[in-house]
């Protein structure tokens, strides 16, 4: 009976020791948004095993967030969302004397982040970037000659637009990201929350529908990077990507990145641990990884973003770091704006011009 007994105890503390030393984080990032071997590099230093999904827009990630449950322990949205899901209380704060890393971070983008999340509470950024025109620069310029490809109005004038429309247009699948855009490309505040201005910006979105092939927030880079299209509305790094993919593949196809003369949204993607998050420890632990300089720069060298992390920037590649797409100059700068997120009534505005320009009624 001894040995029986014995025998169950050493059987339940083998299970036990199991049982402890399967710890897991479940993250939920962006599609194409972090270099693999990082992932394994940080299971092989912690034990921590990353169950690791992938979205293509923040309706989504909100919208699991809002109903509960999600099953993540990390999330990345963007600026806006941040701020909206923090006000309805989706984010637990940090513990930040868990998160030695936060030195590392860049100071400036930590302040513009603080826009959406007050005293850098909830979020940490990750990555950041523009929203601006991916270029088949070959095939544009055979249609449009010697027009600069540095405006919207590859996109947004109707006759120019109508000229590409044989060759391919695709936008994002994002009213968040666009409307900021063609605000300011109407002269109007790319902030702004009155629903005369949010009008103006759905009609233009509206004029130009037509020309449009597809709107979706990632199949934009492999239609670049093939030469499948002349022009996309889409992220800075996701361009550069489809950029060096076409490099790559040695197709001839020539993808350039512009962020408009008539201004840029400057967004912002930031880890955040949901409330109800279950692996508390181990998402601090992945975030404090993510947040190591020689890590950040991996991830950047990886997806052509730039990283939030300013000590990375000696591990970066030199050519990320000189391409002013990525990178942008100081004058550049000054031409980006943030949005901040939509209250309930312009956010219903916006869902239904969205919904008229995708279905043209």
């Amino acid at each position: 009976m001894f040995r029986f007994l014995a025998s169950v105890a050493l059987g339940l503390g083998l299970v036990t020791a199991a049982a402890a030393q399967e710890r897991v984080v479940n993250v939920y990032n962006w599609s194409d948004y972090v270099d693999p071997k990082a992932l394994d590099e940080f299971t092989k230093q912690t034990g921590i095993k990353v169950v690791y999904d992938t979205y293509d827009n923040n309706e989504i990630v909100e919208t699991k967030l809002l109903a509960g449950k999600s099953g993540y322990d990390i999330v990345v949205p963007s600026g806006p969302f941040v701020q909206r899901l923090i006000g309805a209380k989706i984010f637990q704060k940090l513990d930040k004397s868990k998160l030695p890393n936060l030195a590392n971070q860049w100071p400036d983008v930590t302040q513009r982040l603080a826009v959406f999340d007050p005293g850098n509470q909830h979020a940490v950024n990750y990555m950041w970037g523009t929203t601006g025109l991916g270029v088949n620069v070959k095939k544009v310029k055979e249609v449009l000659g010697d027009m600069p490809l540095n405006t919207w109005d590859l996109v947004m004038k109707p006759e120019v637009a109508s000229k590409l429309k044989g060759c391919g247009i695709y936008m994002l699948d994002s009213p968040e990201d666009l409307f900021p855009g063609v605000m300011a490309y109407l002269g109007l505040n790319p902030d702004s929350k009155r629903t005369e201005d949010l009008n103006k910006a759905g009609e233009a979105l509206f004029r130009v529908r037509g020309n449009v092939q597809k709107f979706h927030s990632s199949e934009y880079i492999n239609a670049l990077a093939n030469g499948d299209i002349c022009v996309a509305v889409g992220y800075s790094g996701d361009i550069i990507q489809a950029k060096n993919r076409a490099e790559e593949a040695k197709n001839g196809v020539e993808v350039g990145y512009f962020i408009p003369r008539e201004g840029a949204l400057m967004w912002f993607d930031s880890f955040a641990i949901p409330a109800d998050a279950k692996n508390v420890a181990e998402a601090h632990e992945f975030i404090n990884f993510m947040l190591r300089p020689e890590i950040a720069a991996m991830n950047t060298n990886f997806v052509s973003y730039a990283s939030g992390n300013l000590a990375a920037k000696q591990h970066i590649d030199k050519a990320i770091l000189d391409n002013p797409g990525i990178y942008p100059d100081e004058a550049t700068m000054k031409r980006l704006f943030t949005n901040t997120a939509y209250d309930e009534r312009s956010q219903r505005t916006v869902t239904r011009l969205w919904t008229r320009v995708k279905t043209g009624r």
